[in-house]
């Protein structure tokens, strides 16, 4: 089991997120670190385990009211040897002249239209990221169904399940993954606990998105190296 951290950007901040509910979001205050600084955030987080992979959220950029990317790159720069997935509400142009070799870019399916379709092009290294609401789908019905838009790995993102402690949602994963048992899934929302974790190893999910289980101190480095080690 392949452990993500996630990070949610928000005036240079980590932000605590809650079902999606952006206006809702407030700097990071957890048993894990007492500091929002991204710095520190990641530093806690590999206290618990040299994790090479982390994901973060650029929310002033998917909402258009800003960027992160010099801080995005000053990141880059000083944890060379950790991929960086990054949503930053891309619209499907993944040239990568000038973007760091460990910076990966997520295309998030709620900041596509269908018009973006045509122009996702699976030959470039990227992450999807299926963006699911409690109303439904976010994003053009087209791309949740048809899997030659999708890279190999996929982000199955529950915005209503992130922050809530309601679980993971296992039947549309489990779903997802009985449909396309080629492609590479990563659990994202709901996450509570290590328990959790065995859940997705059950139904074949090995690749999980957390942050407010790790905050929280739910799953403590002994469980992970454990997680790891299956």
């Amino acid at each position: 089991m392949h452990i993500i951290p996630v990070l949610d950007l928000l005036d240079n901040k980590v932000v605590h997120a809650r079902q999606g509910r952006r206006d809702q979001y407030r700097p990071v205050n957890s048993p894990l670190c007492h500091s929002s600084d991204p710095c520190d955030v990641i530093d806690a987080f590999l206290d618990i385990q040299p994790f090479s992979i982390l994901y973060i959220a650029d929310l002033d950029a998917i909402g258009g009211t800003g960027n992160h990317d010099r801080l995005l790159a000053g990141l880059t720069k000083k944890y060379p040897a950790i991929s960086f997935w990054v949503d930053r509400g891309c619209s499907g142009d993944f040239e990568s002249n000038g973007q760091p070799q460990n910076l990966v870019p997520v295309l998030g399916s709620e900041s596509l239209q269908e018009k973006n379709l045509k122009s996702i092009d699976t030959s470039h290294h990227f992450i999807l990221s299926l963006d699911f609401s409690a109303a439904g789908n976010l994003g053009p019905e087209e791309l949740f169904d048809n899997a030659s838009c999708w890279p190999e790995a996929v982000i199955l993102m529950t915005l209503q399940r992130v922050g809530s402690g309601a679980g993971p949602d296992l039947q549309l994963l489990s779903d997802y993954r009985s449909r396309h048992p080629e492609k590479t899934f990563i659990a994202a929302g709901g996450i509570r606990d290590a328990r959790d974790l065995h859940k997705l190893q059950k139904i074949g999910i090995e690749h999980a998105l957390v942050a407010s289980a790790l905050h929280g101190k739910r799953i403590t480095a002994r469980e992970l190296a454990a997680l790891a080690g299956n």
